[in-house]
């Protein structure tokens, strides 16, 4: 197989969505040249050790022994995963916080290959791979949200910040910009949007099309429609938000 050339293992208590899998593999993804499956999590941990895959595509919730649990057998493990699941809340958030790729079922043709192409291209990073892995049992594993670490690709690598380390995020583009208390800033190339999403639970709002703020380092709301935070930097506000910016703030 020449470096391009994928060698995919899944496992999936469900036999239906594992065969499913695999066909949606074979008819869109011709990267990935050898799939083998297991319905069974301990024989997939058996597998891995004697097919050596370079991608393993595996489900969440099995019986005897989840996918995060087999995943915490092998510490140390040179292959990327790609997580398959229905909803699940819980894990959903820890999974997108680690930057970690995931399927929700019924899985989308699309999808998949939006999810190989990413492997692809960061196939070769395994030391920012060990990291994602590393921070994302950390995320399982508290007890307590403010305790989640955003994993944030950049050009030098991958950088972990909690939430409590950003004052706001700003849109540039398709990137967006992390301004940190530490007075530093990250630019990652994900959509302002998807942040939102994540960290709408945190006290940030979208208060502009550009901007998401941490509410907690609001200083000051001026009658020129800007937020003045704590890092001395003013943020414009939408007229559409500021109804629902001023509510919250009354509350606070």
């Amino acid at each position: 197989m020449n470096k391009n050339e994928i060698r995919a293992l899944i496992i999936d208590d469900e036999a239906l969505s594992a065969d499913m899998l695999n066909y949606l593999i074979e008819r869109n993804v011709p990267s990935i040249k050898q799939v083998r499956r297991t319905t069974s999590a301990v024989e997939g941990l058996a597998m891995i050790e004697t097919y050596k895959p370079e991608l393993v595509f595996l489900d969440i919730q099995m019986p005897f022994l989840t996918g995060f649990e087999l995943l915490a057998k092998i510490p140390q493990h040179s292959f990327s995963v790609i997580f398959t699941t229905a909803y699940n809340k819980y894990a959903i958030k820890a999974i997108r916080f680690s930057a970690i790729d995931y399927l929700l079922k019924p899985i989308d043709a699309d999808e998949l290959k939006e999810s190989v192409d990413r492997y692809l291209l960061r196939k070769n990073e395994k030391m920012q791979l060990q990291l994602l892995y590393k921070n994302f049992m950390s995320n399982m594993n508290t007890k307590e949200d403010k305790n989640y670490r955003l994993a944030l690709h950049t050009h030098l690598g991958v950088k972990l910040v909690s939430p409590a380390e950003i004052i706001h995020c700003e849109a540039s583009n398709n990137y967006t910009i992390f301004h940190l208390t530490d007075n530093t800033t990250i630019t990652t190339s994900k959509t302002i949007k998807e942040y939102e999403e994540m960290l709408a639970e945190y006290n940030f709002l979208r208060v502009h099309k550009s901007h998401l703020v941490n509410l907690q380092f609001v200083q000051q709301l001026t009658k020129q429609h800007q937020l003045l935070l704590s890092n001395k930097t003013l943020v414009d506000v939408s007229r559409r938000r500021k109804p629902e910016l001023m509510e919250i703030l009354r509350k606070m």
